[in-house]
């Protein structure tokens, strides 16, 4: 489903017009990706909860050339699937 997909989905579903939707949809991307700059676990009862996880540093290698590469430590984001949505998934 691409972003068009899911507005036209959630306007229909919510009654709202494309263009509110499109905004809503906007700002829960943006509340959810500053509240995961600040290292902030966001939780959706029922849903999931969105939070902040480490990667640690670790040599790689290039395919093309293999040629071992070290690979800096990031800050991932990561989605936990809460119960009503997996049983949703597999019903």
């Amino acid at each position: 489903m691409t972003k068009t997909e899911l507005v036209n989905s959630m306007a229909e579903k919510a009654g709202l017009s494309k263009a509110d939707t499109e905004k809503a949809l906007k700002a829960f991307v943006d509340s959810v990706t500053d509240a995961l700059q600040q290292d902030e676990k966001i939780s959706l009862v029922g849903f999931g909860t969105f939070s902040v996880g480490e990667r640690a540093a670790r040599t790689g290698k290039n395919p093309q050339t293999g040629e071992a590469l070290q690979i800096p430590a990031a800050k991932v984001p990561k989605f936990k699937a809460g119960k009503a949505l997996k049983d949703a998934v597999n019903s």
